[in-house]
């Protein structure tokens, strides 16, 4: 691995203006130097295996992402107290072929929000128990689950932390340091 670490950020949400982008965004603005951070939509076919001999672009896109990162954090909203099917398809392309898994192995984190004062706990360990089976080492400590999200964000994206400032930069200098680690 080189000195700068390029981190696709997989943004769990297809809406426009979601929460879970914003929370994406924050991660890259507060990432340390050394990371290089891509965004990275997940908007694209279900996964077929029929579709492996010719993917579609979509597909194609993704997986070249993925293939070119170092780490890949997911960021999710929580759904029906589990992960989105948007973000369970990506895990399935990135994950398939079987003989071009590009997601195998990568260093990962899950980070999770959601407006409920219960918050977003469940879907990033649905996230997680997906990603041991595809043997990502998946960073144990900082945790991050946003809760009340609709009350921390204004129209543009900006962060009001209402108790002792915001959790990002702390949490990607520690990704940053999980995935020199797994590169070792």
């Amino acid at each position: 691995m080189s000195d700068v670490q390029n981190i696709a950020i997989v943004i769990g949400s297809l809406r426009n203006g979601s929460l879970t982008g914003k929370v994406a965004k924050q991660l890259v603005d507060h990432a340390p130097s050394e990371m290089k951070c891509s965004l990275i939509g997940i908007d694209m076919p279900l996964y077929n295996q029929d579709l492996d001999s010719d993917p579609p672009a979509d597909w194609r896109q993704f997986r070249a992402a993925i293939a070119q990162a170092d780490g890949v954090i997911f960021v999710s909203p929580e759904y029906n107290r589990s992960m989105p099917g948007t973000v369970k398809n990506a895990i399935d392309v990135g994950s398939r072929p079987y003989i071009k898994r590009v997601l195998i192995g990568k260093p990962a984190a899950v980070v999770s929000q959601s407006p409920s004062p219960t918050g977003p706990t469940l879907s990033n360990h649905a996230i997680r128990q997906s990603l041991v089976f595809l043997d990502m080492p998946v960073m144990p400590q900082p945790e991050l689950y946003i809760h009340n999200s609709m009350a921390l964000f204004d129209q543009a994206g900006g962060y009001s932390a209402g108790d002792g400032g915001p959790p990002f930069a702390p949490f990607m200098a520690a990704f940053s340091r999980w995935v020199a680690r797994m590169a070792r």
